[in-house]
């Protein structure tokens, strides 16, 4: 039978191609994807700013010198302090690397481990008077067993202090194999 054949359209007619199936399937697919990705990934958090927030906190340098490969997990804690009249909000938290966490922690609240890749809706909540840790965690053999030498390790984070809207915090050691 001739492909031009009225016969053989007429017995096509109302059948799609197995190629269009196929394109539509995968573009389906791609959408799904996405859409689950996007929720995965999660997105930034709207704080208006608070002029009635006034937030205080320790040193934000800290060299741990010296640190075995080793020797387990690196830890630091920061204090940050709300002395202002209203709640202060911190949220968007990142560190600059997987192999560091920041996390925050109140006698009331302690929030998810932060990374590098996370991102999400998370606001900590300081009440006015009150005080929190970040406690900073660096696992020097995450590089693995010849990641040796000076880091720098940087944790942000945004709050709703108009006079301080962005933190930052940085943490230096010098990995050695003892």
């Amino acid at each position: 039978m001739n492909c031009c054949d009225t016969k053989n359209k007429q017995a096509n007619k109302g059948t799609l191609d197995p190629f269009v199936i196929g394109i539509i399937a995968v573009t389906v697919i791609i959408l799904f994807g996405a859409i689950f990705l996007a929720g995965k990934t999660g997105g930034t958090v709207s704080v208006p700013v608070d002029t009635q927030v006034s937030l205080t906190t320790s040193d934000t340098k800290y060299d741990w010198g010296d640190i075995d490969i080793n020797g387990g997990m690196a830890i630091k804690d920061f204090e940050i302090k709300n002395n202002g009249s209203s709640v202060l909000k911190l949220y968007d938290v990142k560190t600059s690397c997987t192999c560091t966490t920041a996390q925050l922690k109140s006698a009331s609240l302690t929030s998810p481990k932060f990374s590098m890749h996370d991102k999400g809706p998370f606001v900590f909540e300081i009440n006015p008077g009150e005080s929190a840790s970040l406690i900073v965690e660096f696992d020097p053999l995450f590089h693995g067993p010849n990641g040796t030498g000076p880091i720098s390790r940087t944790i942000t984070m945004s709050s709703n202090d108009a006079n301080n809207p962005t933190l930052s915090y940085i943490l230096t050691a010098n990995v050695v194999k003892k």
